[in-house]
């Protein structure tokens, strides 16, 4: 019986050290993620979207290769953290490429799809009403807008084919918005705010943001008024920014 006993306790740490080899280095690897994205919310809520686009960056190389779900759903929360930073450029690629991954992946959720796509057409939006107050031509501008239209249409009609009047409201306001864009004269557009991704915000429906002052990343020099909207709420309306 001692040596029993005694086998026993000698493999403990054997046990121990295969845990710490194996499942144990995942565990550590997902713990390290965990406080990456603490790091992100509290960038955010402290109006510092370029230190959010960092602490997702690291959260996404700490997450195991499994953990497939995670990490498209941390990719789809830095590409907001990216848009309100003013990174429009590797917001809209990194989304792109993500929508063509869950696109064609059969197992993707599809709520995750519907998330994706919704802030590629936002970032979209921003592209093009910047693309349109520097003076570019309307082939420059217009895929960005039609591809936003399209988008938000399409999210507006699933939305209503399953009763979500909320998503419904919300879809069809951005789908206004870009329309509105695109037929505003170029005057217009120069009399408004630009447009600003409150980094607060959950899919568009922050009410705490309206009327406040926008966020400002660490790379933004310029002192012009910006208007704080949702992640995916459009441009202001057409008698706002006076």
């Amino acid at each position: 019986m001692k040596t029993i006993t005694l086998v026993a306790w000698m493999l403990v740490p054997l046990a121990m050290l295969a845990w710490h080899l194996g499942p144990g280095v995942d565990a550590r690897a997902r713990d390290r993620a965990a406080v990456e994205v603490a790091r992100a919310e509290a960038a955010l809520a402290a109006d510092d979207a370029e230190e959010a686009v960092e602490a997702y960056s690291a959260a996404l190389a700490a997450l195991p290769a499994a953990d497939l779900a995670t990490a498209r759903r941390l990719r789809i929360e830095r590409g907001k953290a990216r848009i309100a930073a003013s990174q429009l450029a590797p917001a809209s690629q990194e989304l792109g490429a993500l929508v063509d991954e869950l696109e064609t992946d059969p197992a993707a959720d599809p709520a995750l799809v519907d998330d994706a796509r919704a802030i590629l057409a936002t970032s979209d939006f921003y592209v093009a009403w910047l693309k349109r107050l520097e003076g570019y031509g309307r082939d420059d501008w217009e895929p960005h807008t039609e591809s936003a239209r399209q988008t938000w249409r399409r999210l507006t009609e699933q939305a209503e084919s399953r009763g979500d009047s909320t998503a419904v409201a919300v879809h069809q306001r951005d789908l206004e918005a870009v329309v509105r864009l695109a037929r505003m004269e170029p005057d217009e557009l120069q009399g408004l705010p630009i447009p600003k991704e409150c980094s607060k915000c959950k899919g568009g429906q922050c009410r705490s943001c309206n009327g406040r002052k926008p966020s400002r990343s660490r790379s933004q020099s310029n002192n012009r008024s910006k208007d704080a909207r949702g992640a995916s709420s459009g441009p202001p309306p057409d008698d706002s920014g006076s």
